[in-house]
């Protein structure tokens, strides 16, 4: 993959007209459910043509002009003592199985396959991004499954009168952490666009150079106006381009796919980070053991 310099070389978002509204996707002939494409209200609460309404949940978020940045630009988003900043998905706190080891964030796993543990769950930094570059460290454990959520937004759809929080991969894209070796999610998807750093089950990391369960590997993720790359023990293993005809494409031959299993997931990942195009940094429970350390993120501006 050829060597990109994001704050300097990527051009403007597609924009492309769609009678008389915006089509953020870039499409000539316009079905898709984007925001512009529906003419959705600014009310936050979008409706489907399968009937099933959604809507994105307004939460409290960290002021992070506090943050000191550092010499190159950065701010720390875990400290390696607390876990101030982040709390569980949809939720207030910080959920229990998630905690501090060793300067690393730890999830606790439950043990039980992909099962999530009573006290577990995601876990997000309560503040919404839009262009960054994003650096983390990882480990996974033997035979172990996580991933990084990024411009995630919280939402909720309508079951028997209850607004219920749908699972955050639904709205975001997803950096995959995988023990390659032992998880027979390597194995499945096409071309290897299930194992690490891999965009989920869309675009395969190449060269695919993740270390070993147990072992500590570098990751990078940058977003900039539209253009992502993800980075892996520094390669950079992945890029596409956000709300684009090929981004559409892509969506349609997932497991994401309008009318598919997932009614929410395309109009929501089709107009990924929503209208202003930002969203939650978050760290899946995938019901295993997994780590993190030294996560630090530079806004692009």
């Amino acid at each position: 993959m050829k060597h990109i310099l994001l704050a300097t070389a990527i051009a403007a978002t597609l924009l492309a007209s769609c009678g008389n509204k915006t089509c953020k996707c870039g499409c000539a002939n316009c079905k898709c459910s984007c925001a512009a494409c529906t003419g959705a209200n600014d009310d936050s609460t979008k409706t489907l043509e399968a009937g099933k309404d959604y809507k994105i949940a307004d939460r409290t978020i960290i002021d992070i002009s506090k943050y000191t940045q550092d010499k190159d630009g950065f701010i720390t988003l875990f400290d390696g003592k607390t876990l101030t900043g982040w709390r569980g998905y949809g939720m207030d706190a910080t959920p229990k199985n998630w905690n501090v080891e060793d300067g690393a964030m730890h999830l606790k796993g439950s043990g039980n396959g992909e099962a999530q543990a009573e006290d577990g769950g995601d876990i997000i930094f309560a503040h919404k991004f839009k262009d960054f570059e994003l650096q983390f460290e990882y480990k996974i454990s033997k035979g172990g499954n996580s991933g990084v959520f990024y411009l995630a937004q919280e939402v909720t759809v309508n079951e028997n009168g209850k607004d219920v929080y749908i699972p955050i991969w639904q709205s975001a894209s997803e950096y995959q952490i995988l023990d390659n070796a032992n998880h027979p999610d390597a194995q499945l998807g096409v071309d290897g666009n299930r194992q690490a750093a891999s965009l989920y089950d869309m675009i395969p990391a190449k060269p695919q150079n993740a270390k070993p369960y147990g072992q500590w590997n570098t990751a990078k993720i940058m977003v900039y106006q539209g253009t992502v790359v993800h980075a892996q023990n520094g390669k950079n293993v992945v890029e596409y381009h956000l709300w684009t005809p090929k981004w559409t494409e892509m969506l349609q031959n997932s497991k994401f796919k309008e009318g598919g299993e997932f009614p929410v997931a395309f109009p929501l990942l089709n107009n990924m980070g929503g209208d202003n195009h930002e969203g939650y940094i978050g760290f899946q429970d995938h019901g295993n053991d997994v780590w993190y350390r030294n996560v630090r993120i530079k806004e692009l501006k």
